[in-house]
């Protein structure tokens, strides 16, 4: 272990400290969003079966919007990296709930209506342009605990661009 006898060694004993704390720091932060999140699945499941007595549509994509979040909470633990992608499923499974929510409760054609998927085509499309760009163009394979450049001739591996 470094002491910090030197300025040299104080640096280097600070910045491990400090990296130790920031870590700390995401590991209570990302599991207390990942009980919230499993939280308020587990009360909207409980609310679905106690209150409602069935699941509408609405109900069942704002439990696939809290899949997608402790999937997100799951891969930061595992890979410190936020996967980018599942974002934007959120954002569109978020905006396909409003507007499967609007058309159900208004029942007309409106320029909402086509704001809001164009909103959906404008997500799909810059998934489409983050998978692209990370399957052709790889820079590091990255792990939690080591970052090695792409080797000549290696495929990078199908969870690597959900770390972009």
């Amino acid at each position: 272990m470094l002491t910090p006898k030197s300025p040299k060694n104080l640096e280097a004993f600070l910045d491990k400290l400090g990296n130790r704390a920031v870590e700390a720091f995401h590991y209570l932060a990302l599991f207390i969003i990942g009980c919230m999140v499993a939280w308020s699945a587990i009360h909207t499941t409980i609310d679905i079966f106690t209150v409602k007595k069935y699941a509408t549509i609405d109900d069942i994509l704002l439990l696939f919007i809290y899949l997608e979040l402790g999937a997100m909470v799951g891969i930061y633990f595992k890979t410190n990296h936020m996967p980018v992608r599942f974002l934007i499923y959120v954002a569109i499974t978020a905006l396909t709930r409003l507007l499967i929510s609007d058309i159900q409760h208004n029942h007309q054609a409106d320029v909402d209506l086509l704001i809001v998927t164009g909103s959906i085509l404008i997500l799909a499309i810059a998934i489409l342009i983050v998978r692209y760009a990370s399957w052709h163009y790889p820079s590091v394979i990255r792990d939690k605990h080591q970052e090695r450049p792409l080797a000549k001739g290696e495929t990078p591996r199908p969870e690597d661009d959900e770390l972009a």
